[in-house]
C-alpha cells in the first residue's frame, strides 16, 4: 500500500525535484517506510511506500527490462502470482517479487487489457519514455483512490487531493458547485467533479490515456445484474461461503499480520470468524444506549478471538475532527468517519494491515432501503405477493399509494412496488432537495440537481430488470464509490495502516450479481441468504441483527452545552455567512439543543462542510495532522 503523486508537463520551469519532493511530503502518512520517484524532461512521478508486499525489494519507481516504461502503483493485486507465472511463460524478465511488476510486464504484453485482467484493489500510473504516453487506471469498484487536475499544459495526479498544493500550476479554488448536492447526499456527490474547482476523480472501473497533453478515459468494466441463475436457498447458502472464505484467504495475501476490524455486525464479523486473526479491534462511546465495543468483545468471547478495543467521547471527536476532515480531502458528513479514524489508529500500532466488512450491503442487498422498512411480517408478505405483478401494474399500484393517506408500512409498500428511479438516492438524505435553498446563500445554489446526478447511474441500470438490483447499481457507482469506499482508504491511510475489503471483490460480485431477488431481501430479512452463509461461522443472533451502521451519538453531543457553544460560535462566523443564511442555520442548532427537534444530522452536514473549508481555505496550518500523542485508553 502506498501513495502515488505526479505530473506530466510540457514547458515547466519550476524546479520539478524540488515540486515532487513537497508533494510526496503532503501524503507521507500513506507510506512512510520509503520514497523514491522518476523525473525526466516531460515527466515526474512520485510514490510513497507502506511495505506490505516484498519488503526489501518492492520500492517503486519499477521499469520494465528495457529501462523504456516505469511504473508507480498504489494497492494490492490478489491473483498477480498466477499473472506473474503467465507473463514468465511470454518470455518477461522479473526483478523483484511485487505485484507491481506484474502490472507493467502485464502492460507490455496486453496493452491496457490488463485492468481486466486484474483482481483487487488498484491506482496506477505507467509512463512510457519512448512515446510519452501516460497510461493509469482506478480499480473496478473504486476502492483505491485517484485524482487528476489537468489545466493547460499541466497534468497532475495523486491519490489524495493535498498533493497538488505544492505544485505551481495548481490553482486553489472552491467548486461552488458542489455544496447544493451536499447537503442532500452529505458526500460529494457530483459525477466524477470534486469540492476543489477543475479537479475530478478518475471513475471507478475506467483507464485513461495522456498523450500530447490530451486526455481520453475509458471504462473497462461495470457491475452487471442482468442475468440470473436458479439455484435452491441452500445451494445459494453454500455458494456464497465458499465464495466468501475463497475472498478472505486471497486477501490475506502479505508479508505483513493481517488483523480485522469488528463491529457488532453481520458483516464484519463474518470476515473475523472466517480469518480468525490474531487480533479484532473495536472502537466505541461513552453513550449508555449502545456501544459497539462492547457488543464486539461478546461476540469475540463466544468465537475465542482476542478483541483490543476503547471507547472515546466528544471531546476527542471534535478535538481530532479537522484532522479527520483535512484527511478526507473533501466534506464528508458521515457520522462513521469519527469512529474510522479512531479505529485505525487503535489497530496501526500494532499492524499494518486489517480487513473490514465494507460491500456486502451493495452485493447483497443489505440496506432496508432496498425494501426491508418495515418491521410487520404480514406488510412483508403480502408485499412480496404483490411484486409478482407484471411491472407497469406495480407502478401504478405504487404511485396511487403514494398519494393515499398514511397506513402502516406505507414506506415499505410504496418503495418494494414502485419505480426506483423516482424515489431512491442512496443510503443517506440530508436536506430534502426544496429546502435548500432556504439554508445556502443564492450564489451557492447553482449546480446539478439531484434528479441529474442520479439519472447517469439509472439510464445505465435500464437493462436490469430488478428493481433492487437497480439499487444496488447505482448504491456502488455512488455511495460507495463516492463515500464508503473513500472514508475507508482515507481513514486508515491516515494511520499507515492499510485497509482491504473481501466482502467488496470482483469474483465475489461475480456471485452476487446472479441471485435472484427472492433470496436476498424477502419476508424474512434483508440479504437472507448472506446472512444464512455468515450464520455457519457466527452465532444465530448475530447474523439475523438489524443493520446499525456505525452508530454515533452526535445527537447526545450536539446537547452537549460546551459543544453547542463551539458550534454556536462557527454557525454565526463571516465564513458560515458567506455560505449559508445564518438566522436559518442557527435555528437548527437551537432547536436541537432545546429538544425541540431532532435535526443533529442537518447540523452535522452544516458543520462538516464548514470544518472542512476552514482546514483547506482559512487556516494557514493543518490541525492535529501528528498522531504521535493521540491517547486512546483500550479495554
Amino acid at each position: 500500500m502506498c501513495g502515488i503523486v505526479g505530473f506530466i508537463s510540457q514547458q515547466a520551469t519550476y524546479d520539478q525535484q524540488a515540486v515532487l519532493t513537497e508533494m510526496k511530503n503532503k501524503i507521507i502518512h500513506r507510506g512512510p517506510n520509503s520514497e523514491g520517484e522518476y523525473i525526466d524532461e516531460q515527466a515526474a512521478l512520485g510514490f510513497r511506500r507502506l511495505s506490505i508486499i516484498d519488503l526489501e525489494g518492492g520500492t517503486q519507481p519499477i521499469y520494465n527490462e528495457t529501462q523504456t516504461k516505469v511504473i508507480t502503483f498504489n494497492g494490492e493485486i490478489y491473483n498477480y502470482q498466477v499473472l506473474r507465472e503467465q507473463l514468465i511463460e511470454a518470455g518477461h524478465v522479473f526483478t523483484t517479487s511485487a505485484d507491481t511488476e506484474v502490472i507493467l510486464h502485464g502492460y507490455e504484453e496486453w496493452g491496457t487489457k490488463i485492468v481486466k485482467k486484474l483482481r483487487g484493489m488498484f491506482a496506477f500510473v505507467i509512463w512510457d519514455k519512448e512515446t510519452g504516453e501516460l497510461f493509469g487506471a482506478r480499480d473496478h469498484f473504486g476502492i483505491k483512490p485517484f485524482y487528476y487536475y489537468h489545466e493547460d499544459n499541466t497534468f497532475i495526479y495523486g491519490s489524495e487531493i493535498k498533493s497538488f498544493l505544492p505544485h505551481p500550476s495548481f490553482k486553489k479554488e472552491l467548486n461552488k458547485r458542489a455544496l447544493r448536492s451536499y447537503l442532500t447526499f452529505q458526500y460529494p456527490a457530483l459525477n466524477d467533479e470534486t469540492f476543489f474547482k477543475n479537479v475530478y476523480r478518475l471513475p471507478e472501473g475506467h483507464f485513461f490515456l495522456l498523450y500530447n497533453n490530451e486526455l481520453t478515459i475509458k471504462k473497462y468494466w461495470d457491475a452487471d445484474f442482468t442475468k440470473k441463475e436458479k439455484k435452491s436457498r441452500q445451494e445459494w447458502i453454500e455458494t456464497i461461503d465458499e465464495a466468501v472464505n475463497e475472498s478472505i484467504q486471497t486477501h490475506t495475501v502479505s508479508d505483513v499480520e493481517v488483523a480485522s476490524f469488528l463491529s457488532s455486525g453481520v458483516d464484519s464479523s463474518y470476515v473475523a470468524s472466517v480469518l480468525r486473526p490474531s487480533m479484532t479491534y473495536s472502537i466505541g462511546f461513552d453513550d449508555k444506549t449502545y456501544n459497539e465495543a462492547t457488543e464486539a468483545r461478546r461476540l469475540t468471547d463466544a468465537l475465542g478471538l482476542n478483541n483490543t478495543a476503547a471507547v472515546i467521547d466528544g471531546d476527542m471527536a471534535f478535538k481530532y475532527f479537522p484532522a479527520i476532515q483535512y484527511h478526507l480531502d473533501e466534506p464528508d458528513s458521515n457520522p462513521s468517519c469519527v469512529p474510522l479514524y479512531f479505529l485505525s489508529h487503535l489497530a496501526s500500532k500494532k499492524h499494518r494491515v486489517v480487513l473490514s466488512g465494507e460491500g456486502a450491503d451493495e452485493l447483497f442487498a443489505g440496506y432496508q432501503a432496498y425494501g426491508f422498512l418495515t418491521k410487520s411480517k404480514a406488510i412483508r408478505v403480502a408485499t412480496q405477493v404483490l411484486k409478482k405483478l407484471p411491472r407497469n401494474a406495480r407502478y401504478s399500484l405504487s404511485n396511487a399509494l403514494e398519494k393515499a393517506g398514511n397506513f402502516p408500512g406505507k414506506a415499505h409498500v410504496v418503495t418494494s412496488l414502485g419505480d426506483s428511479s423516482k424515489h431512491f438516492i442512496g443510503q443517506a438524505k440530508i436536506f430534502d432537495e426544496s429546502e435548500v435553498s432556504e439554508y445556502l446563500q443564492e450564489e451557492y445554489l447553482d449546480g446539478p440537481s439531484v434528479s441529474d446526478i442520479m439519472a447517469v447511474h439509472f439510464n445505465s441500470a435500464k437493462p436490469i430488470k430488478s428493481e433492487i438490483n437497480k439499487m444496488q447499481y447505482v448504491d456502488l457507482h455512488q455511495f460507495m464509490a463516492k463515500d464508503i469506499l473513500l472514508k475507508a482508504d482515507k481513514m486508515s491511510m491516515a494511520h499507515s495502516l492499510e485497509l482491504r475489503v473481501p466482502l467488496l471483490d470482483r469474483k465475489l460480485l461475480e456471485v452476487a450479481e446472479v441471485i435472484p431477488d427472492k433470496y436476498l431481501i424477502n419476508q424474512h430479512n434483508s440479504k437472507e441468504v448472506f446472512r444464512e452463509a455468515a450464520n455457519k461461522h457466527i452465532p444465530t443472533d448475530w447474523g439475523n441483527r438489524e443493520k446499525l451502521g456505525f452508530p454515533v451519538p452526535i445527537k447526545q453531543w450536539l446537547r452537549e452545552e460546551n459543544i453547542y457553544h463551539e458550534l454556536k460560535e462557527l454557525f454565526t462566523s463571516d465564513v458560515a455567512a458567506e455560505f449559508f443564511n445564518t438566522a436559518s442555520i442557527v435555528k437548527l442548532l437551537d432547536d436541537h439543543y432545546t429538544n425541540k427537534a431532532d435535526v443533529q444530522r442537518k447540523i452535522w452536514t452544516i458543520y462538516t462542510f464548514l470544518v472542512w473549508y476552514n482546514v483547506y481555505f482559512v487556516n494557514k496550518e493543518m490541525p492535529y495532522t501528528d498522531t504521535s500523542t493521540l491517547d486512546i485508553n483500550e479495554y
